[in-house]
């Protein structure tokens, strides 16, 4: 298990709006209440979270934009924005984050996305495959780095993208010089992208024998592995769970019946494996803390750890002990499950960790 303590991010992505993702795509809104948000934020602050999680898409404000304003308002929070390589150049990009450091400091993180949706990728004028997508996306990301390192003017020729003689005369704002770079895909395109180019894979969890041998390549190559997962964390597993089964009232057969034609719009792969996989098996529990219950009402990432805190925190160091070190959370509502977390899963977390006579009650 590597020493390294393990981090922890929230989406901002349902703020004011707990039941988002089980609304039909046309009812969704783009803008949120931005004190809903900036409340959000401010709770991760005192809670121990690390990021916060911008989404893009056509249904949410500007990832980059939205997080300049919130970044003003907050003091430690960081901001991992979403970014996808059919809306904008690389260099044009580099210079829109390093511009926004500039105003809220060394708080940003990238969020690499290829797109799940070919029909709404189309409104940006984004026809390309998924394949041209994952090969856009790589070219994108190299050139990025390549402005970051800022030790020569860029040249690059690709396929999808041309650069002479680069400059960005505006540096990203730390010593670092460059923003962490977070990709995220279940595919094995993405398992390559992030040992080459970036510094962490998001992936969705799974049972932990299954996952290891998935992010073996990411971690051999020097990389950090992490987790998108909902969470629902308890006192006692009973009440977790109560909560969960409450949770589902809020949903009707043609929310279900939604999401089931909603994985005919999807071509990412870890989207139809966790929908696929929630609306066949024979059990929502896929390990005693791992509930894929909420999937088929939410989509692929209410995937839940659900538990009392201390399941919790054994599940997270189990997680930890196969190399992944990284979690982005979801939780309904965010604002109280934050509370949760910070109070009750997170101080037995950071005790583990440190006190090796743990590792050995952890299965």
């Amino acid at each position: 298990m590597t020493d390294k303590p393990l981090r922890f991010h929230w989406s901002l992505s349902q703020a004011g709006d707990n039941f988002r993702a089980s609304r039909d795509f046309n009812e969704l809104k783009g803008l949120f209440s931005l004190q809903a948000q900036l409340e959000l934020c401010l709770k991760a602050e005192e809670n121990g979270i690390d990021s916060m999680l911008m989404a893009i898409g056509y249904t949410r404000p500007d990832p980059l934009l939205l997080t300049v304003a919130l970044g003003k308002k907050t003091k430690r929070i960081k901001f991992l924005v979403a970014v996808r390589s059919g809306l904008i150049t690389p260099a044009y990009f580099v210079q829109q984050i390093n511009t926004a450091s500039t105003l809220i400091g060394d708080r940003i993180y990238i969020n690499v996305v290829k797109g799940h949706t070919p029909s709404e990728l189309k409104y940006y004028g984004d026809f390309e495959e998924k394949f041209e997508r994952n090969e856009r996306t790589k070219e994108f990301v190299t050139v990025c780095n390549a402005f970051w390192k800022r030790d020569k003017p860029v040249n690059y020729k690709g396929k999808y993208y041309q650069v002479e003689n680069g400059i960005i005369e505006t540096p990203y704002n730390s010593k670092r010089g460059r923003p962490e770079v977070y990709i995220s895909g279940n595919s094995e395109d993405a398992v390559e992208l992030v040992s080459e180019q970036g510094d962490c894979l998001w992936r969705f969890p799974d049972a932990p024998e299954t996952l290891k041998p998935k992010i073996e390549k990411v971690i051999s190559s020097g990389k950090e592995a992490g987790l998108l997962t909902s969470i629902i964390a308890r006192e006692t597993q009973e009440e977790a769970e109560q909560v969960a089964k409450d949770l589902l009232n809020n949903f009707t057969k043609s929310t279900k019946d939604n999401h089931k034609s909603y994985n005919n719009r999807f071509d990412s792969q870890g989207f139809k494996e966790i929908l696929d996989s929630a609306f066949t098996a024979n059990s929502n529990w896929i390990t005693p803390n791992l509930w894929n219950g909420a999937v088929p009402y939410m989509g692929a990432p209410a995937i839940a750890l659900v538990g009392s805190y201390e399941a919790i925190a054994k599940a997270l160091l189990t997680y930890k002990k196969i190399g992944v070190t990284q979690f982005l959370f979801i939780g309904w509502p965010d604002i109280l499950e934050i509370e949760h977390f910070g109070k009750g899963v997170l101080p037995l977390v950071r005790k583990m960790e440190t006190q090796k006579e743990f590792e050995s009650t952890i299965v």
